[in-house]
């Protein structure tokens, strides 16, 4: 048992190192296609997370092949939730962050090394609610990261409890009464808090959720999407969903306009109210001076900058 745990051992240290052999710059320059890990999908079987990494495989990889982004600088953070299991099936260079700390350590990643594309994948409770300080001072920086966060209106991995986006009334495990609380309308708060590129688009229509996030990769500035995610084991939206959602893009719309996407912002507050409409889309984008733009130092990656200390320096602190 042990000589074929040693050989199995031995096998993936020699798959480690051809890798690294053959992992050349050319190599890396040349890939296109986003592959999915050999990772078990522990997903629940329908669930609108799938729909999701369909999108982001498919805006990814014709970003590559239209030649805007090189897939060797794409770096995915993921929080705490069913929407971290994305990490796990995308073959791309990838951090795990902590529950609400996924907007930090994107921008980390990017002050790091300019030359990154860090993209987070965030749930509605990491981002609204232990996330929220990190949400409101990223849109005001306006950092060039991006946010794709999965709002399912529910904590769906620890078995349905509200978030800050469930409606009144949600009956979940820590609300048997029903939740007494309004939901927050994420949309209203990124604009108001800053935000260059604001979005929301619907899990099931992979095409248009697939186009969204071509352009907010591509958007010089923060670019967060809001994407309306059903839970069907805990909280099962496919239908209400389905019979209100509207695209901007078939209306008229002035993304430039900050007051046209307040307006339509307002439209709906994130209740399931028979009557609501829901508007899905891009809401608002502009163009401004990013948090990195202003920063005194180098534009270079650290690991690049020639460090120059003198020894007495160094031994002053010894």
């Amino acid at each position: 048992m042990k000589e074929k745990d040693l050989s199995t051992k031995e096998r993936k240290k020699e798959k480690i190192r051809s890798n690294l052999e053959n992992s050349t710059e050319e190599i890396n320059d040349n890939w296109k296609d986003v592959n999915e890990t050999y990772a078990e999908k522990t997903w629940c079987s329908g669930c609108s997370n799938f729909a999701i990494l369909a999108a982001t495989k498919k805006a990814l990889t014709e970003l590559a092949k239209e030649g805007n982004i090189k897939l060797k600088n794409i770096v995915v953070v993921v929080g705490i939730g069913c929407h971290a299991k994305i990490y796990d099936y995308l073959e791309l260079s990838s951090y795990y962050a902590l529950h609400g700390r996924v907007l930090p350590s994107l921008l980390g990643i990017k002050l790091g090394n300019p030359e990154l594309i860090p993209i987070g994948f965030a749930g509605d409770g990491d981002t609204y609610a232990e996330g929220m300080n990190h949400f409101i001072h990223s849109c005001k920086r306006n950092v060039n990261i991006k946010l794709f966060v999965h709002n399912n209106k529910v904590f769906a991995l620890t078995t349905g409890q509200v978030t800050p986006t469930s409606e009144k009334g949600f009956i979940g495990s820590t609300t048997p009464f029903g939740n007494y609380e309004k939901p927050l309308n994420p949309i209203l708060i990124a604009l108001v808090s800053g935000a260059t590129f604001v979005a929301r688009a619907y899990a099931l229509d992979v095409e248009h959720l697939a186009k969204i996030m071509k352009e907010a990769i591509l958007h010089k500035g923060f670019a967060f999407i809001d994407i309306l995610q059903p839970c069907i084991t805990y909280h099962n939206t496919i239908s209400y969903f389905s019979q209100r959602i509207y695209k901007l893009e078939d209306v008229a719309h002035n993304q430039k306009s900050f007051e046209d996407a307040m307006k339509k912002a307002l439209e709906w507050d994130y209740s399931l109210s028979q009557d609501a409409k829901i508007p899905i889309g891009i809401f608002y984008k502009v163009e401004k001076e990013t948090f990195e733009d202003t920063l005194p130092w180098s534009k270079e990656p650290f690991w690049k900058i020639e460090r120059k200390f003198k020894k007495e320096i160094i031994e002053e602190f010894r």
